[in-house]
């Protein structure tokens, strides 16, 4: 997958996007105001290049692999060399520490993330917050309605703090049990359009 690095600030478009790369979304995290020592820069954007990939790809193989143990060596699966599939990167101060992949559903409108993988002195910082806003809004400015995801169960709270509801009973999932989760893209746009 080739992508197109941005530069640009966040800004709601005013027509759908000419290409499947959005700007990057950048926030200051820390105790210290933006610009002062002690905070650091969170960005989100599309992996760009083979070397950032290959960091998203280590971060998804240390939390996945080393960490929890999901996945014996790799768990890289024929998805992400498929057509449409986005590999998103967190950036914490220019290095790669976070990672989360999203794709389009044969379902029209209708997309799934998963992989959601930050690396574990980095969970402090909102970066996992920040990659899924980051892939709700990359697909509904996609022209998606509905985005899906596979939860782990210490991780629903999570993810009903963002906006996400359970669809169903847990049910396992590579091995563990996962609660099945929605979030409508729709309200995303439209409460975008409104600002």
């Amino acid at each position: 997958m080739s992508s197109v690095p941005s530069s640009r600030s966040f800004a709601p478009p005013k027509a759908a996007p000419a290409s499947p790369s959005p700007p990057a979304t950048e926030t200051t995290v820390g105790s210290a105001a933006a610009g002062a020592s002690g905070a650091s820069v969170v960005a989100c954007r599309e992996a760009v290049g083979a070397e950032e990939l290959e960091e998203y790809f280590a971060v998804r193989r240390r939390v996945f692999c080393d960490e929890q143990r999901v996945f014996d060596r790799d768990d890289r699966d024929e998805r992400d060399g498929a057509p449409g599939t986005l590999h998103v990167v967190a950036l914490l101060d220019g290095r790669v520490e976070g990672a989360v992949r999203l794709y389009p559903l044969d379902e029209p409108g209708v997309w799934k993330g998963d992989r959601l993988a930050v690396l574990p002195e980095r969970r402090v910082h909102r970066v996992g917050a920040m990659l899924v806003s980051f892939a709700v809004r990359t697909a509904g400015e996609l022209g998606g309605r509905r985005m899906i995801a596979q939860i782990q169960l210490a991780n629903v709270r999570f993810f009903e703090l963002l906006g996400w509801r359970r669809e169903g009973e847990p049910a396992p999932y590579h091995g563990l049990p996962h609660q099945r989760m929605t979030i409508v893209l729709a309200a995303v746009s439209q409460s975008r359009q409104a600002r």
